[in-house]
């Protein structure tokens, strides 16, 4: 019997050796960044929080007053598969881990700041760990409102497997094997690997963990992991679409040179005046805010039903304009034609802002139905790049999104509905916003606006 026993325990010894070796230093191509004992290889920026290598891992401590600390690795990595085992032990708290990351030592105000894509590591009641956030430069690039499905993959109070694949322009995360976000991102081919203690200045957030252990990275031999379908992906590249967007059914309603698949509104051709297309974007001009009164709405040639739209709007100060959808062209109206629409106004200086119906008007809102309800931080300054997005289900159920952050729902022709109807400027029209299918249009309001990267996915 105990001759037997010591060769159950010699059999998981060696079990349990070898599957620690999967972790090991330069074993199966993996190499160890962290060796369970020093911070060697590593160094502190910015902030003032606390590192230490304590019981097998890389403990950092929140310390008042201090802003975002970061333990970066002294070497630089491009291509890589990362993986690594991380703790946060309290909802108060607030962590990350940076890939391809840099510094500018004369930052906030010489403090020093570190700038670059993380996997945010969030667990608040909104529950995006996982997503991906730009630090110190861009905000957020995949807030997991994109994915709401992977948000309660982190667990608080113990240790989480997270991995990171940066290869090429894409970076993708997994939190304890759940596909949690998915950019294709042109900016920053190389740079430093960090982790975050969040910056805090209340007391409660004063002294909290985080944890981080079987630091692991990869950068020979990689082959991506498959996503599986139907993840959302953020591509930053203008008119571009990767390989797994085109594998999932989307297609370019723009291709960024040409005006194919376009036409005026009510126009058997495409308008000769008032757009433009030029390096890569598509530009209705300026008349003065006399609404299509120049070239007129532009509408595609193809009806949609149930579909997820994505496009990208740049403003220039005081403009108006939008992008309406389930467009029949029936109407018979003067300006510009019939349909939902997905506001798109610079809303610190148009006047249209301040009218309709408790600000239903407002940038991203269904206009002059429902509100926007959307912060100020998520929204890009005017002049720089947006990105809208409308999903309609086949089930009549729509979102609209800004910038990754989902701003409102509704159910076409719901009670709910058709009452914010009656109250609307479209009440004289029988079942407005409610045929099976019908035209992508972009208005021509009379201001300045640019489009791109306008795709388009049929559900």
């Amino acid at each position: 019997m105990k001759k037997h026993y010591r060769i159950i325990m010699f059999s998981l010894f060696f079990a349990g050796f070898y599957s620690y070796q999967g972790y090991g230093q330069k074993s199966g191509g993996w190499t160890d960044l962290f060796d369970g004992k020093t911070l060697n290889g590593w160094k502190r920026l910015a902030g003032t929080a606390q590192y230490k290598a304590e019981g097998g891992a890389i403990v950092g401590t929140t310390v008042m007053n201090s802003g975002n600390t970061f333990l970066v690795t002294e070497k630089e990595y491009g291509d890589f598969i990362l993986e690594l085992d991380a703790k946060i032990e309290s909802t108060l708290s607030n962590s990350g881990v940076q890939t391809r990351s840099h510094y500018d030592p004369s930052g906030n105000g010489g403090k020093g700041r570190v700038f670059g894509r993380q996997l945010e590591i969030d667990p608040s009641e909104r529950n995006w760990s996982g997503g991906i956030y730009d630090e110190g430069r861009r905000d957020w690039l995949y807030p997991l409102s994109l994915n709401p499905m992977a948000g309660t993959a982190f667990k608080v109070g113990e240790y989480n497997h997270l991995r990171i694949e940066c290869i090429g322009n894409e970076m993708k995360t997994w939190i304890n094997g759940i596909p949690s976000a998915y950019v294709v991102d042109t900016v920053d081919q190389k740079g430093f690997i960090g982790l975050q203690v969040h910056g805090i200045s209340k007391e409660e957030q004063a002294g909290k963990n985080v944890y981080f252990k079987n630091i692991r990275i990869k950068t020979s031999g990689l082959k991506p992991s498959a996503f599986p379908a139907g993840i959302y992906v953020v591509n930053t590249v203008p008119n571009y679409l990767s390989p797994y967007e085109k594998g999932m059914g989307w297609s370019l309603l723009f291709d960024g040179k040409t005006t194919n698949g376009w036409t005026g509104a009510n126009k058997a051709a495409f308008p000769e005046k008032g757009w433009k297309v030029d390096k890569g974007t598509l530009t209705v001009l300026s008349s003065e805010g006399k609404e299509s009164a120049n070239g007129g709405d532009i509408v595609t040639r193809a009806e949609y039903g149930a579909f997820d739209l994505s496009f990208e709007f740049k403003l220039t100060p005081g403009a108006n304009s939008g992008v309406k959808y389930f467009v029949t062209l029936a109407e018979k109206t003067a300006g510009s034609a019939i349909g939902l629409e997905y506001q798109v106004l610079d809303d610190e200086r148009h006047p249209d802002a301040k009218l309709g119906r408790d600000g239903n008007r407002t940038l991203a809102s269904l206009y002059d139905l429902i509100k926007a309800e959307k912060q100020a931080r998520f929204i890009r300054p005017i002049g720089q790049w947006n990105r809208g997005r409308v999903v309609v289900y086949p089930d009549n159920r729509v979102e609209h999104y800004l910038n990754g952050i989902k701003v409102l729902e509704y159910q076409r022709g719901s009670k709910e509905y058709r009452d914010l109807v009656a109250m609307s400027k479209y009440k004289d029209w029988k079942g407005f916003g409610e045929a099976p299918k019908g035209h992508i249009l972009l208005q021509d309001h009379g201001n300045e606006v640019s489009f791109r990267s306008i795709k388009i996915k049929q559900l």
